[in-house]
């Protein structure tokens, strides 16, 4: 069986921090119920139209999901809710705005009172208190007060991330504290009240410079693709037009790069460039020298003498060229999933386990298990009929 499997996780998501968590839970064989608003749904859903006719980030965060529509605002879906969270679930998740949980009942004081094995993740912005606590939070917004956003583009203009590391990375912990809560679940029968802030989260990510700032000093500058702190270190182009990333660690490498890809193995004495701090300083005059050499060069032919001085490099890949990668053809890494519109490709999760394969089942329709869901709690076929007229589900 999959290690997950017999857990159920009921979670009112919504946009990506919570969904990108309970879809690592369903990876590994949890039964996620995604409560959704009926008619609409989690606002994802309409973000763009990428994936015949579904939101590119919906279909990334939400396979192996069973959909509830339930308005939790009407008196019998929040009894339905409540019966669901207390029959069933095992853990519950939320990223609803701050406070709305908590008035619906659903906070872990409340909910521990009566089940107290119960696991409830809160995932925020600012997390559960401090003067923050209910200030709205997206992705780049959080990427900007984490100073991330001050670290990052060119020397001319800060730049975001492009995925949405600040709800990526919540939704990491979420997940990472979550199988925590269930270990430490299974030796004291107990569970746990797990508070997600987005801000902490990235923080966190960006420890690097905000130590390399640490008392009053200055931090890493805005260097594009480039690294802030070791040079050679990011993007170079080739005489074809197309561009090489290569990065190099040590002085052994510095040596091979002068004498194998530059063909220059004076210049491993210069005294401008032997050492990092020196070569970062005068990245200016060493950048001119390396274009000059790769101006007369293909990016393959760069790529090659790279690969013979054992010199990390990579492609700059577009996302068609990411489709098509021969390293993820060469290991498997795509499969399909099934989906409203049909099958789609999507990715196996990192890490999958050999001896079980990961849970990858459909993305769900909006509202698809309601009727089975209610039925599995003794509802009826015409109290379900019932419900929907109500607009309750």
């Amino acid at each position: 069986m999959r290690p997950l499997e017999g857990m159920t996780v009921v979670t009112l998501e919504h946009a990506i921090a919570a969904p990108f968590a309970t879809r690592q839970l369903a990876d590994l064989g949890a039964r996620v119920i995604k409560i959704e608003r009926p008619g609409v749904g989690d606002f994802a859903r309409g973000y763009d139209e990428r994936v015949r006719g579904m939101a590119s980030h919906f279909v990334w965060t939400n396979r192996s999901k069973e959909s509830l529509t339930l308005d939790v605002k009407h008196p019998e879906a929040q009894s339905i809710l409540r019966r669901l969270i207390m029959e069933q679930a095992d853990v519950v998740v939320q990223n609803l705005a701050p406070g709305a949980a908590a008035r619906l009942g659903l906070s872990y004081e409340v909910l521990s009172r009566e089940k107290p094995e119960l696991i409830v993740c809160d995932i925020s912005g600012y997390g559960s208190d401090g003067p923050y606590r209910d200030k709205k939070a997206y992705d780049l917004l959080i990427q900007s007060e984490a100073g991330f956003v001050s670290v990052t583009g060119s020397a001319d203009e800060p730049a975001k991330a492009g995925p949405s590391i600040a709800d990526i990375s919540a939704g990491m912990y979420a997940y990472t504290n979550i199988l925590a809560a269930l270990l430490q679940r299974a030796r004291t029968r107990r569970g746990q009240h797990i508070d997600i802030s987005m801000l902490e989260s990235l923080v966190e990510w960006t420890s690097y410079p905000l130590y390399y700032a640490f008392d009053g000093a200055p931090p890493p500058p805005r260097t594009g693709a480039s690294h802030a702190t070791i040079y050679p270190y990011g993007p170079f182009p080739a005489g074809d037009g197309k561009t090489v990333m290569l990065g190099l660690q040590n002085e052994r490498e510095w040596a091979l790069f002068c004498s194998k890809v530059l063909r220059m193995p004076e210049l491993a004495a210069d005294p401008r460039f032997t050492s990092n701090p020196k070569r970062s300083a005068a990245r200016d005059e060493l950048r001119a020298l390396i274009v000059a050499v790769f101006s007369s060069l293909t990016a393959a032919e760069v790529v090659a003498r790279l690969d013979e001085a054992q010199i990390a490099n990579a492609n700059v890949n577009t996302m068609a060229e990411v489709w098509a990668h021969p390293q993820l053809q060469g290991r498997g890494r795509w499969t399909e999933v099934d989906s409203p519109v049909g099958a789609i490709p999507a990715l196996l999760p990192p890490g999958s386990w050999e001896e079980q394969p990961p849970r990858m089942d459909a993305v769900p329709a909006l509202g698809q298990h309601t009727d089975a869901i209610l039925a599995e709690l003794g509802y009826a076929a015409d109290r379900i009929a019932a419900l929907r007229r109500e607009e309750a589900i």
